[in-house]
């Protein structure tokens, strides 16, 4: 008899068989042969356009405001020409977003994707020194900034403009603002904007966006993303929903039960997580918009606020970092607010803990768990699991979406049998192109297309991947990923420091937390609160440690000279 598991992977061939939904076939992409769905529209210009039939439905809310499918277009064309016309922004160029997930994000991303630039996504947390680094990386044409942001930008940006140009529209700012700047009321007019979109030419392999992620050495790093990898990811998305409703529906018939809860007709999308990360851009932003969704943005995480905003605009999904759905449901209003229309809850950023799977599905109501894995450099997911499914496999991070290739390999790149452990290793079309000015890094990441995820995992009998660990040097805090050596570069600037390690420590709420085992020099003090008095100018506020251990004796080595992190991290932060 068919199980569970055996239904799923018979409708994911159906689905993918030739001729079918999602059909794909093996192109030559930059080079390489790579699966592409047969179907995959050219561009992201391309898929903003087709929503613009959604006219009069509500396409963000923000607090108290509210913007149409319609409004936003208007909006969309008028900045978009405004780049065109008055920046001279086209293929190539970059405009650089740096706000919180105010409604303006979104324009300004969509005007600068269809007009064939790419977007940088600015870390909002981002200090005047990381904002200066980033923005000197990528060389955007245009910043446009939302008070806080500019805030920081200010004290850095004539250093910034001494490598050449680089105007500023301000969001939601009273102060005065430098030469060459501007406010977005002036330059955004969706009552008088133009009838088209300027004209655009665009390949499928040109950049789309620059995100910024975490490494193990250096600065961060600026992941390429293409148009050709964002139109992959919105299809494995829309291909993980398809087969887990198709599979679902086979399911319940062979049971002789009721179906899972059908989605709304006009579903509604939280987005609680920020707008430059993949989570929220790539797997919520862009699926949203092309299905004619309600997004529900927040100003900032509130658990009571976000279980509010869920009965009041009655949302059917919620995608955010497990933490969040984790304080939802501890939080007593979990109990007397209406969640009935929420049907899923889950996302990425980190792994969703079995205990929280078998908590969202015991929760009232028909909501049901679900996650993805994936990365910056993937675009989004490379895998997803959901709804019963995913409780049937609460240890697992799901399948393989159908246009990546896939193996697990050891330490020399050797290939795996089934069942052991490895690093994961993709290749596909939604893999980036490298990293923005980094050659060495791409190389070192990206060889002969298949991309070194970093992550142990293995894949057990039903190819379903089980992640173990992460083989970068990283700490992943709530969703953001830290990378030790810039922690470690900045806690040395302390005179107080002879040695310092920085590792992940075990945290309930947010997964992991910045902990650093310190060695001090000799005749040297040093405590918690002067290393973070230190740290504060010099790193975003959640790069800073929140465990700190002093230690008396040099911190243990290997033979090669380096810090044995794993060895600190079990005697000083065990997990149980």
């Amino acid at each position: 008899m068919a199980t569970v598991i055996d239904v799923l992977k018979s409708t994911w061939e159906e689905l993918t068989a030739p001729g079918a939904q999602f059909a794909y076939s093996e192109q030559e992409v930059r080079g390489m042969t790579m699966r592409v769905f047969d179907g995959a529209p050219p561009d992201m210009r391309f898929l903003w356009e087709m929503s613009a039939g959604f006219g009069d439905k509500t396409y963000i809310v923000y607090e108290d405001e509210r913007i149409t499918y319609a409004e936003a277009h208007a909006a969309v064309r008028s900045l978009a020409h405004h780049l065109v016309n008055e920046h001279s922004i086209g293929s190539g160029d970059r405009v650089a977003i740096a706000m919180r997930n105010y409604p303006e994000w979104a324009i300004a991303y969509w005007a600068t994707v269809v007009i064939g630039a790419a977007a940088v996504g600015v870390n909002a947390w981002w200090t005047s020194a990381e904002l200066e680094f980033g923005l000197g990386d990528s060389r955007p044409k245009v910043v446009i900034a939302d008070d806080e942001r500019l805030e920081r930008l200010l004290p850095v940006l004539d250093g910034l403009r001494a490598d050449g140009p680089m105007a500023v529209i301000a969001v939601r700012s009273d102060r005065n603002l430098p030469d060459n700047s501007a406010r977005w009321s002036d330059v955004v007019d969706a009552d008088n904007a133009p009838a088209d979109l300027p004209p655009a030419t665009i390949d499928p392999d040109d950049d789309m966006c620059i995100f910024y992620t975490s490494g193990t050495t250096g600065f961060p790093k600026g992941a390429q993303l293409t148009h050709r990898g964002s139109v992959h990811n919105v299809l494995h998305l829309a291909f993980a929903n398809t087969s887990a409703a198709v599979a679902s529906a086979k399911v319940a018939a062979a049971e002789g039960t009721e179906d899972e809860k059908a989605k709304d007709a006009e579903p509604a999308i939280m987005v609680p997580t920020p707008l430059f990360h993949v989570t929220a851009n790539n797997c919520v932003l862009h699926p949203g918009t092309l299905t004619g969704a309600k997004l529900v943005f927040m100003r900032k995480w509130d658990a009571a606020r976000a279980i509010e905003l869920i009965e009041r605009e009655q949302v059917a999904t919620f995608t955010g970092v497990p933490t969040m759905s984790r304080e939802m449901l501890m939080h007593p209003d979990w109990q007397t607010r209406d969640t009935s229309t929420l049907a899923s809850m889950g996302g990425g950023g980190a792994a969703l803990q079995p205990d929280l799977v078998e908590k969202i599905d015991d929760a009232e109501g028909a909501v049901k768990p679900s996650t993805g894995y994936g990365l910056t450099e993937t675009h989004g997911i490379i895998t997803a699991v959901g709804n019963r499914f995913f409780s049937e496999r609460p240890t697992s991070a799901g399948l393989i979406m159908p246009t990546f290739y896939a193996k697990v390999v050891d330490e020399d790149d050797n290939e795996v049998p089934a069942g052991e452990r490895g690093e994961l290793c993709v290749k596909g079309p939604a893999v980036v192109k490298g990293y923005l000015n980094r050659e060495e890094a791409t190389a070192e990441a990206i060889v002969d297309g298949w991309f070194h995820t970093g992550d142990i995992v293995y894949m057990d009998e039903d190819d379903f991947v089980h992640i173990v660990d992460r083989a970068k040097d990283m700490v992943l805090r709530g969703g953001e990923n830290i990378y030790c050596a810039e922690v470690e570069a900045a806690i040395y600037e302390h005179p107080s420091v002879a040695e310092a390690a920085v590792f992940g420590v075990p945290d309930d709420r947010l997964g992991e937390a910045v902990g650093v085992a310190i060695f001090p020099k000799e005749g040297a003090t040093i405590d918690q609160a002067s290393l973070s008095a230190h740290l504060e100018p010099l790193l975003a506020k959640f790069k800073i440690p929140e465990h700190v251990w002093v230690r008396n004796e040099p911190l243990p080595q290997n033979a090669n000279g380096k810090f044995l992190k794993r060895e600190l991290r079990e005697e000083l932060a065990p997990s149980d």
